[in-house]
């Protein structure tokens, strides 16, 4: 257990998919004895009546599935777009100093890319670039409630991708997952030293942190489809990523490979990891997570 509280964040729209995020985020509180938040967003206009309405249905909402998990999950009201309002929430901002309890992490629940979303961009990509904290979107409910067996972590010529680092290590050290790291074949000699680099960053603080590990290498080709692909060739738990850097309105419309990523077919949950230039400390990585 981490040695101070913190909050695995659950955004509720009271759907079937809200179901299935809370218990991945129950599955994960019980390795890491973090409390669970249910956070509703509702628009600022909204009158203090019907406010009232949805937070009392909230907080019943949190109550039986309390009972159901046999564990305490809190209830919270936040007014604005959930575009902004829920990494404003985890982010910390506009929260008064005695209420603050540092949220480790979110699930989220998605439906995948569909309809115009293919169009627009998946709205949990919009949701999840402004985050300072990692997002794990899921599709279904967890296969069951045992640790998180198979870890895919791509590897690309990115700086960004040793900030992934962190959080494989926090999920091998917690869930004893052994992390699949793949590699992708290139003619770029740039590239293949950029991507070596990533790798042997990697594998040192994976080796330090006694993090089991393995590497396997793709042919060239669709980096994204072939991530998902493998993910679904060992069963894998758990895809992690690094969303892409100052993400653009036309990442949004032609589709960033983490977006294609997000909404796999075959609904393996997705870890996403924003680039944060104070995580590219490899000090930070020194003894895992809790540092």
């Amino acid at each position: 257990m981490e040695e101070h509280q913190k909050l695995i964040v659950v955004p509720w729209d009271f759907t079937e998919v809200a179901d299935h995020a809370l218990a991945h985020a129950v599955k994960i509180s019980r390795m890491v004895g973090n409390e669970i938040c249910l956070l509703h967003i509702v628009d600022k206009a909204i009158n203090p009546k019907e406010a009232g309405e949805k937070k009392i249905m909230l907080k019943h909402v949190a109550e039986e599935n309390g009972k159901k998990y046999n564990m305490h999950i809190s209830a919270e009201i936040a007014k604005g777009s959930i575009f902004t309002a829920i990494a404003d929430f985890v982010n910390q901002k506009d929260v008064e100093e005695q209420d603050k309890k540092e949220v480790s992490l979110v699930l989220m629940g998605t439906h995948g890319m569909k309809g115009m979303q293919k169009l627009t961009g998946s709205w949990a990509l919009k949701v999840i670039v402004k985050s300072s904290v990692p997002f794990i979107v899921v599709q279904d409910p967890p296969a069951d409630q045992e640790r998180y067996h198979n870890i895919v972590f791509p590897v690309d010529f990115r700086r960004e991708n040793k900030e992934k680092t962190k959080m494989a290590i926090y999920m091998g050290k917690y869930f004893d997952s052994k992390v699949h790291m793949i590699v992708t074949t290139s003619t770029d000699a740039s590239l293949i030293k950029k991507t070596k680099i990533n790798l042997n960053f990697a594998i040192k603080y994976l080796i330090q942190n006694n993090i089991e590990y393995q590497i396997h290498e793709v042919p060239k080709g669709n980096f994204a489809q072939q991530t998902i692909d493998f993910a679904l060739k060992i069963n894998a738990d758990l895809i992690l990523i690094v969303t892409t850097k100052n993400i653009t309105f036309a990442d949004y419309m032609v589709g960033a490979s983490e977006q294609y990523i997000i909404a796999n077919s075959s609904k393996i949950p997705v870890c996403c990891v924003n680039p944060k230039a104070s995580f590219s400390k490899s000090s930070q990585f020194m003894g895992g997570w809790g540092d």
